[in-house]
């Protein structure tokens, strides 16, 4: 069941560390193991254990076939995982032990430094370790966002003049968990009128009109991957002020798009888009990144699009491209496709159209 356990490997030969221990459900997912709070991922240089109690003990022996299981009972013993740990550590003769310090609780990290070994804290070095994806990954993302484009289309089907923003984000949820969608990838957002000019509005009781963006920016989880998409839809003809704000979003878009490349900076990406924006005179309404890394979750991934990014974009990587304008008290507008590079060119994965999607007025 387990997968990219030699990747992790590598990793810690390239680190000069002996074993790390694997606690986020993100890197478990990444290596499709078992996601309970309760189940632990301990790799070394040689070897790959599960730490689970009792209550995952069953389902492990069904699935897990390429981890060794250590089964500990807290509850019996009144020992935490942590005595699995040490144990196998002082089997394997480790004496350094990497952690996500983002996952490791303050007593667990006092109990780990009374341990025999060396302790590194690792945290971008272990989100690193899924920037680049693999072909089956590029597979499942593609599932995920093609999924995601079905959902949108059947939610545009039921979209009317009077609608309230919560009935259009259950509309959502609905039709991706009928798609067969583990859960959402985050809280929907769902605006309309002058609410857009939220970036992550949720939605309300307010009844969409014509004339007016409705803003949706949405994803799903499916198979474990994650996908994250913004489209900006219309009741009738938009209003002018409205269209020329879409017009300079879609056309930043496309700029982003062409830059995100193999061997260009990060932040030379963000740049491209975001002075498409800055010379329209509208830059001081986009106030986020282009772009964030996606996969297995859609937040804490890389790479990240934005001012400060130094990251090098290689084959294989998996980033939204979203720029976005939000005019308080007008309202605004994001378009957001997911990207990958392949053969050292951006390539959007998402298939709903860009241009002006423009409802029927009922």
């Amino acid at each position: 069941m387990a997968k990219r356990i030699e990747k992790v490997q590598d990793f810690l030969k390239n680190q000069k560390l002996d074993a790390l221990l694997i606690q986020s459900k993100t890197m478990k997912k990444w290596m499709s193991t078992m996601l309970g709070s309760g189940c632990k991922v301990l790799i070394t240089q040689q070897h790959g254990y599960l730490i689970l109690d009792g209550r995952y003990i069953t389902e492990a022996k069904e699935t897990e076939f390429d981890l060794e299981i250590r089964l500990h009972n807290p509850h019996t013993t009144g020992k935490s995982y942590l005595y699995a740990v040490e144990n196998i550590l002082k089997e394997e003769h480790c004496q350094s032990l990497g952690v996500e310090a983002s996952e490791v609780l303050v007593k667990d990290y006092q109990k780990l430094q009374t341990l025999d070994v060396d302790i590194h804290l690792f945290d971008e070095e272990i989100t690193n370790l899924r920037i680049v994806k693999d072909d089956s990954e590029i597979v499942a993302m593609q599932k995920t966002i093609s999924l995601t484009d079905d959902v949108y289309a059947k939610v545009l089907q039921h979209i009317r003049i009077g609608m309230a923003e919560y009935e259009i984000s259950a509309l959502v949820q609905y039709y991706a968990i009928a798609a067969g969608a583990q859960q959402m990838s985050f809280e929907t957002v769902v605006t309309s009128g002058e609410r857009t000019a939220l970036p992550h509005g949720r939605p309300t009781s307010r009844k969409v009109k014509a004339h007016e963006p409705i803003m949706i920016d949405f994803g799903i989880q499916y198979q474990n991957y994650q996908s994250d998409m913004t489209r900006v839809c219309f009741i009738g003809e938009p209003l002018p002020q409205y269209r020329n704000i879409y017009d300079l979003v879609l056309k930043a878009q496309l700029t982003g798009l062409e830059a995100i490349r193999a061997g260009a900076k990060a932040c030379d990406v963000d740049r491209a888009a975001r002075q498409v924006i800055e010379e329209a005179g509208y830059g001081e309404y986009f106030d986020h990144g282009l772009g964030h890394g996606i996969g297995v979750t859609d937040s804490g991934e890389g790479p990240i699009l934005n001012s400060q990014s130094q990251t090098i974009l290689q084959n294989g990587m998996m980033m939204s491209c979203e720029p976005g304008v939000y005019v308080p008290g007008l309202g605004g507008i994001r378009i957001e496709d997911d990207v990958v590079i392949i053969d050292g060119k951006g390539v959007p994965m998402n298939k709903t159209p860009k241009d002006y999607i423009i409802l029927e007025e009922k």
